[in-house]
Order: structure tokens, then sequence, then C-alpha cells
């Protein structure tokens, strides 16, 4: 998508006039100019929705074929790390081998208020179900070319990662299908939790079954107004599917884009085949426009604490049924007993009385 400029269509008020005129309105005539006037509002309802929010492409913060801007020289956007290698259709940031990471950076701080980043991507390997590892991560963040243990990053970074991961280390969660996609804020002294595969530090995230597909897959990533959005389109449809929405997250400007991957004794390959990074220029009202003015030096999230609350109270929703069902069953079973020996001692003392 490139920029966009819309008009509003105008010169059609005479045509309306013309057709709601009350002269000879027969009841045919009548139907299709209500159908006329309803799309003409509708349509000028879209052109508005459409001016609040344009869209224009940085080519310098954006990663696409025949990846002419990627490499080691220092007019270069893109720089490779690690295992990471260039093909004619893709950036492979690692291959489907055990213990490799990679990962490509881009060169260039963005210090936009407003960004959108699409990234077209393929995860495949000879591995089979539960048998492939470990994942990749898109990033946002004040370090950069920096190896470690969080899908080829560094742990304890500071700034925003969106993983996608496709091996599930917690064994005893059964809730939560693989590959899932979520997103996390770090602040710098905030660790990735492997063993429990993030949960404690997540964002939310929803689960996308990315491997070995056929057709491409898309994943979405919108930071408007302090407002992250993520959304996945991997079911082949062209659609864009709902992952997570968060408002109150506060990323300062000046960090870097890249996305990392990493196996271990499971293996993958990890493919990038393009980054398109928006620009988007929202309307703002002066309140909005103060607060846009504010510097934020430390990445974070509002109401951070609720938000895990809400996380553990779900999380604990399954173990919450399972004791009420199990103290219900235990009541009726003690009410049933209690009412067998209440017959019977009733019905003994009747007996008594009637012999």
């Amino acid at each position: 998508m490139a920029a966009v400029s819309r008009s509003r269509h105008r010169g059609d008020s005479k045509t309306i006039h013309i057709l709601f005129s009350p002269r000879k309105m027969t009841p045919f005539k009548l139907f299709w100019c209500l159908i006329l006037f309803a799309f003409t509002v509708s349509h000028c309802f879209a052109d508005d929705d459409d001016h609040e929010m344009e869209e224009f492409l940085k080519r310098e913060y954006s990663l696409t074929k025949p990846y002419q801007g990627v490499g080691s020289l220092g007019s270069s956007h893109w720089e490779l790390m690690g295992d990471a290698m260039i093909t004619t259709e893709q950036v492979r940031l690692t291959p489907d081998m055990q213990s490799r990471q990679g990962a490509v950076w881009s060169r260039l701080p963005c210090h936009l208020n407003d960004w959108e980043m699409q990234v077209h991507f393929k995860i495949h390997g000879k591995g089979k179900k539960n048998l492939n590892g470990d994942g990749l991560a898109i990033w946002y963040t004040k370090e950069r070319m920096q190896k470690g243990p969080v899908f080829g990053n560094k742990d304890n970074f500071t700034g925003l990662g969106v993983f996608v991961d496709t091996y599930p280390n917690e064994e005893k969660q059964l809730e939560r299908i693989f590959p899932f996609v979520l997103a996390m804020v770090g602040n710098g002294t905030i660790s990735y939790d492997h063993e429990r595969d993030g949960r404690p530090t997540e964002l939310g995230g929803c689960n996308a079954m990315v491997r070995n597909l056929k057709h491409d897959s898309f994943l979405f990533i919108r930071y408007v107004r302090r407002r992250l959005t993520v959304m996945i389109d991997v079911d082949g449809q062209h659609e864009w599917r709902d992952c997570l929405d968060i408002p109150g997250v506060r990323l300062p400007k000046g960090f870097y884009f890249g996305v990392s991957a990493i196996t271990g004794d499971l293996s993958d390959n990890h493919d990038i085949v393009s980054l398109k990074l928006y620009q988007l220029t929202v309307l703002r009202s002066k309140q909005e426009e103060e607060e846009t003015k504010e510097e934020i030096t430390i990445p974070s999230v509002d109401n951070m604490d609720l938000l895990r609350l809400g996380q553990t109270e779900e999380g604990m929703s399954g173990l919450a049924i399972f004791f009420t069902v199990l103290f219900s069953m235990l009541g009726c079973i003690f009410l049933v007993v209690i009412g067998i020996l209440v017959y019977s001692h009733w019905n003994e003392s009747r007996r008594k009385r009637f012999y």
C-alpha cells in the first residue's frame, strides 16, 4: 500500500434534487432513490473515516525484494547478524538446523509517532507437530545487534517484542495451542520467562497455525495513540484476524526495528519475505497533541497490574471450575446420605409404633 490520497465526490446535489422531486414519483422510483441516498450517505462517512488515517510507506525502514539495502556497508539500511543470510526469495534468519540464531536489524532509529509494520514471513521445516522450534520475534527496541536467548535477541530488552512461539516449553499447560503469537513490553529489567512461555509478562496473544503453510502468512503490528494492535493473516483468506489490542502502551521514539529467530535441539527455517513500515497520519485533538509532545524515556504499559490480574483470573478459571464441581458433587452426596439416614430412622420409628 503506497501513500493514499482520497477526495470526496462533490456535485451530486443537483442529481439528488431531481431524483427526489415529488413530480411523478412512483413507488419504484422512490425505492431506488432511497437506495441511492443511503449509498451516498454511507460513502461520505467512509470518506471521513479514510481521511482520519492515511498511511505512507517508509522505504528506509522497510525490507523488500531484491534486498539491496541489506549488508555490512555503512550506507545500507539493514544489517545481518549471526546465521542470517539473503536469498533471492527471502532473508533466512535460521536454516532448519540445530542451535542456530540469526537476525536482521535496521540501522536507522525510528522517530515516528504512529506507525504500522506488516510482516510477511514463513516458518517451515521437516519436523512434525511439536517437534520443531523455536520461533521468531519482531522487535522495536533500544538495543540492536545483540545475540541472546529470547528468540535470538538479548534478555532484559528495552522496548517491544512480538513473538511467534512455535514450541511449548510449559508441559503442563493445556489451554494454549501452539504456535502462539504474544507481545511483551520490556523496560530493561524484565526477563522473559522461557519455562512458562512468557506468560508472566505477556500483554496478550492468540494461537496461529503458521508452520508449513502452502499460502503466505502475515503479521500486522500497529502503534497509534499509544495503543498496540496485533493482527494475523495465516488462513489464506486475505483477511486480518484480531490477536491483541492493548491501550496505554508507552513506547519511546528513536528505537530500532529488527527480526530475529533461534533454534535449539529442534529446528525450522525462519524466513522473512518482507517488512513494510508505514507512517500513519492521524488526526488528534489538542489534548492528544500535548500528550504526544511529552517525552517517553522508559517503555511501560498503563494498568499493567490490572492486566496481569485479569490474566491470572483467566488462567485460574479452569481450576476454580474443577473445585466448584468437586465440592458441589460432595455436597450432593452428603445430602443424599443424610436423607437416607433420616428416612431410615423415620421408617424404623414408624414400624415400632405400628407393631
